[in-house]
């Protein structure tokens, strides 16, 4: 396929620690297409987050290959092929929303028209205009999370790669930003790659949701999600979701040993 935006190939990651090495991922290989909405869930420590890091070049693999736009993950990065979000905000408290968002543009050198002109834009895209002179301890977890959302599409790459944006917010923070997620997704065709523990999440979500087994991390199933685009909140109430959810719970059953 020469679509793929992402593709790893019988990629591996071993961790050399005091206690001997650790399995990361083993032979993983999996194609990431243009304009997909790919999620990735697994047990603690199946090594989702290390896939979605390799991605981003932040860790190196020991085995295989990954590309990113048909070079390599280190190559893409300098390219600023990606916007990445982090877990947690990271927003730097002394500093402005508005500030916040532009500090990538500043770092590039971008310059002071173009820097608030894409914040303003990317803040209008989270639904946070007007916050631009705010600071971080001023708002809800949930906005904050949205600005990090907006410092990472403020460069307007075609990759945004989503580390459990959401996980540490109450569940109905979480279905708004969900939905917030989606209309975001539509508006702007990103490719994305998404790290959840949430079996709706994903299900709602995703295009494509990637199940991975405990380490050493492997892919033990791949579901193409059969939902239309357009998802109200209520769609998970379908037969068609729970049906879906059934079947990635399975996956993570299957690939777990209770043993």
């Amino acid at each position: 396929m020469t679509d793929a935006v992402i593709r790893a190939t019988n990629l591996s990651l071993t961790f050399e620690t005091n206690d001997g090495p650790v399995h990361a991922l083993k032979d993983v290989s999996l194609d990431i297409n243009k304009g997909e909405f790919v999620s990735f869930i697994g047990p603690s420590g199946c090594g989702k987050t290390t896939f979605l890091r390799c991605m981003a070049d932040l860790e190196h693999p020991t085995g295989g290959e990954i590309t990113v736009n048909g070079v390599s993950a280190e190559e893409a990065r300098k390219a600023r092929a990606y916007g990445y979000v982090f877990q947690h905000a990271g927003l730097y408290p002394w500093r402005t929303i508005g500030r916040n968002v532009k500090l990538p543009l500043e770092i590039m050198g971008f310059d002071k028209a173009e820097q608030t002109e894409r914040m303003n834009r990317v803040l209008e895209l989270v639904d946070l205009a007007g916050f631009e002179n705010k600071f971080p301890w001023q708002l809800s977890g949930g906005m904050q999370q949205r600005a990090s959302i907006a410092r990472a599409l403020a460069f307007d790459a075609d990759i945004l790669l989503m580390d459990e944006p959401f996980g540490a917010l109450d569940e109905i923070v979480r279905d708004h930003l969900n939905e917030q997620l989606l209309r975001l997704w539509a508006r702007t065709n990103k490719t994305i790659g998404f790290v959840t523990h949430s079996i709706p999440e994903a299900v709602y979500l995703s295009t494509k949701i990637v199940v991975m087994s405990p380490r050493p991390g492997r892919i033990s199933d791949v579901i193409e999600s059969t939902l239309p685009t357009e998802r109200p909140l209520e769609i998970r109430d379908s037969p068609e979701f729970l049906e879906i959810a059934h079947r990635v719970r399975e996956g993570l059953r299957a690939g777990h040993s209770y043993d």
